[in-house]
């Protein structure tokens, strides 16, 4: 039976999916990226809509262990 997350993570790893691009076309650059992660057995947590000028947009995942990353 997987364990609830009690702690944060260690470490937090931003994976760089869609360098250099901008609003819709970097979102749908992340959602090509993270079928691709789910087909390999991550899971999809969230999708962050841009919000500039503090974001431009990421989606939090899990990796078959649970532990969060984000595509950004």
């Amino acid at each position: 039976m997987p364990e609830d997350k009690v702690a944060k993570n260690r470490v937090h790893l931003d994976v760089r999916a869609a360098p250099g691009l901008q609003g819709e076309e970097r979102m749908a650059a992340l959602e090509v990226e993270c079928d691709r992660l789910v087909s390999l057995g991550a899971k999809r947590v969230r999708r962050y809509e841009p919000a500039p000028p503090m974001s431009a947009g990421f989606i939090v995942m899990t990796d078959p262990e649970g532990n969060e990353f984000c595509l950004d």
